[in-house]
């Protein structure tokens, strides 16, 4: 296979774990004899630096001539003093929106060998967990109306949160095309008692599921999902929220598994194309330092190898790779616990053990 990855590093650890993930893609490359063209793109605070603007016109076309986008993390302390539409992560909200990447994929895995890591108690994740969040990415609060105007109460900030019938039956579809190849269930999260969205949000996912007799479709309000993500987060196989939900449940999910720097995600359009970014952010207090866990990254250019490229073997190889660096002991800093048999590794250092072993 020829194809052209448009890599977009960013800010703070992005550089670092981005690299590291082209590094195992090129392994890939001369070990199933493909072709990637990796073209390296500005976005975020960097742009901003360089080009005055967060998200170059020329990084958005490159992406879309791409095959698939791979991008690292935006932000930085540096830029936290800018005005909300002009912050390194409007470049995030402008690439979702200008490429049609609706359908964000979260998985949370908990590898067996890192189950001390995980914060909750030994037997309620007991025979692992494997969950996956469907998140909708371009609607919701983060792209409706939004501004300040002045009241008799002083300023006054608002966000709008609006959804459309469109856009809750093309997550909801893919969320259920999702749950029939894992264990047919779908947890559908919204605030309708509250939220007239969320009324319609309710409404919408249960006509879906009309279409989809063999999956089982069951809803929580937000709050309670959240409580039973702790409680038992092995009741759950797909859960399907907006936004905004989904933004918070998917990092609540991130610590079940022992780490954010564990977590990979893609945004999918319409079609094979996607974005692939590991969950965790920039992370500027440990940028440069060779401390950031690669494996988010790494693990989000295997579902690039899976959902865009169908190249399921390939995939495979990574995450099994993955798996025995983690069997073998070898730990980054925010999985490093001491405990016996266990080897501190900086980011080059465990990407290359990987990479020997792949």
């Amino acid at each position: 296979m020829n194809a052209r990855i448009a890599v977009i590093p960013g800010d703070g650890i992005g550089p670092e774990v981005t690299k590291e993930a082209v590094n195992v893609l090129k392994v890939i490359e001369e070990k199933f004899a493909h072709k990637f063209e990796f073209i390296e793109l500005d976005a975020g605070g960097c742009a901003i630096d360089k080009y005055g603007e967060c998200l170059p016109k020329e990084t958005v076309n490159e992406c879309k001539k791409s095959d698939a986008v791979l991008l690292g993390a935006v932000g930085g302390w540096q830029w936290d003093n800018l005005p909300g539409n002009q912050r390194p992560e409007m470049a995030l909200l402008g690439l979702r929106k200008e490429l049609n990447l609706y359908a964000n994929l979260r998985p949370a895995m908990l590898f067996p060998s890192l189950a001390n890591a995980c914060p909750l108690k030994p037997e309620i994740i007991q025979g692992g967990l494997d969950l996956l969040v469907v998140r909708e990415l371009t609607g919701g609060i983060y792209f409706g109306e939004k501004g300040i105007k002045n009241t008799d109460m002083g300023k006054t900030a608002y966000d709008i949160e609006q959804y459309s019938e469109t856009e809750i039956r093309r997550i909801a579809h893919t969320a259920f095309s999702m749950a029939k190849v894992r264990n047919k269930s779908v947890t559908s999260i919204d605030k309708a008692n509250v939220l007239e969205s969320s009324r319609l949000w309710r409404s919408v996912v249960t006509e879906v599921a009309k279409e989809y007799p063999e999956i089982k479709l069951s809803h929580l309000y937000v709050d309670n999902a959240a409580m039973q993500l702790i409680r038992n987060p092995k009741q759950f196989d797909v859960i399907l929220t907006s936004n905004i939900f989904g933004d918070i449940l998917s990092d609540e999910a991130s610590q079940i598994v022992g780490s954010i720097g564990m977590l990979p995600s893609a945004s999918l359009a319409d079609g094979n194309f996607g974005m692939y970014e590991p969950v965790h952010g920039s992370a500027p207090d440990i940028a440069g330092q060779n401390k950031a866990n690669p494996m988010a990254a790494i693990l989000s250019a295997a579902m690039m190898l899976s959902y865009t490229f169908n190249l399921t073997n390939e995939a495979n190889a990574i995450e099994t790779a993955v798996n025995s660096v983690l069997e073998k002991g070898y730990r980054t800093a925010d999985l490093f616990c001491n405990e016996e048999n266990t080897t501190l590794l900086g980011t080059k250092a465990i990407s290359s053990v990987l990479c020997s072993l792949l």
